[in-house]
């Protein structure tokens, strides 16, 4: 799943890939045999679509943050939801990490569209006002497993993204000419597009591995997997920079695909918590 990410990410592909990805995951996860046996081949089907909900105001995006009580109904506001609009099945994070899913026909649901910079990745706020919610029995015991694969996907994301900002800048400064030579030609540049291949190269492994220790090293992957995604998205937000300056002023226009993967970058660094939250979650998780 996450080298499917990197693959979208370097196209920067519009879809609700994230949030389906991560409720077909809970379901799986969390759900009763019933529960599995109802959603998820329709969701592997593409019959119907799945998202998440989990932050709450203030940027609550961790189990330990979530509010809502569901006792057969759910009420309350979630914000920042991918592709909430289409969704058929919602995932919502409820007190105490736990997992409840709502059935967007059921009624009691309103959509408020946000406005975001990434225009690839559409969010929504939902306000549930008494509607219908399922509890996930093994909820609490997999809420975080979710919230990791979701890091996880995002800083594959993140690599590929990063990866085709500095594929884009190279072609540029192969192809723009000043003074009669191509800006490859200038040592500034030269130096520029090397750092940006420095940064960028060793993020594959680290995603990899994140990847890996998910399925692999359950006691390595909560802390990888909050490193990775800490470290991948801060490099995709710093290539996406350094790849506008490289193709100059049309760097910043709409004409240019470049503004594309920099809001992307926006979209990956903030979704689920910002770097900082995460290398101090690392940090906690390592003992420090």
């Amino acid at each position: 799943l996450a080298l499917v990410a990197e693959c979208l990410g370097s196209a920067a592909l519009p879809g609700p890939f994230l949030g389906h990805s991560l409720a077909g995951l809970a379901v799986l996860l969390g759900g009763t045999d019933q529960q599995k046996k109802s959603w998820l081949p329709r969701l592997a089907m593409g019959d119907v679509i799945g998202t998440v909900a989990f932050a709450e105001e203030g940027a609550g995006w961790q189990p330990s943050d979530w509010t809502l009580t569901a006792n057969g109904t759910l009420s309350g506001t979630k914000q920042h939801v991918p592709c909430g609009s289409i969704a058929d099945l919602i995932v919502v994070g409820t007190a105490n990490g736990g997992l409840g899913l709502v059935e967007a026909a059921a009624g009691g649901v309103r959509v408020e569209p946000v406005d975001g910079a990434d225009r690839t990745r559409r969010l929504d706020q939902l306000t549930f006002d008494g509607a219908a919610c399922e509890v996930l029995p093994h909820g609490s015991q997999v809420s975080g497993r979710v919230r990791d694969a979701g890091l996880i996907l995002l800083s594959a994301d993140a690599y590929g993204g990063a990866a085709r900002s500095l594929e884009m800048a190279v072609e540029y400064a192969n192809t723009r000419e000043q003074f009669g030579v191509t800006i490859g030609h200038f040592q500034a540049i030269k130096h520029q597009l090397a750092n940006m291949a420095i940064k960028v190269d060793p993020v594959r492994f680290l995603v990899w591995y994140g990847a890996h220790a998910f399925d692999h090293v359950p006691e390595e992957s909560e802390r990888s997997a909050a490193l990775t995604k800490a470290h991948a998205t801060s490099v995709f937000m710093e290539t996406a920079r350094d790849t506008v300056e490289a193709h100059g002023g049309i760097g910043y226009t709409w004409e240019c695909d470049v503004q594309i993967l920099f809001k992307r970058a926006m979209f990956d660094r903030a979704f689920l918590g910002t770097p900082r939250v995460h290398r101090e979650r690392a940090a906690v998780l390592a003992g420090w």
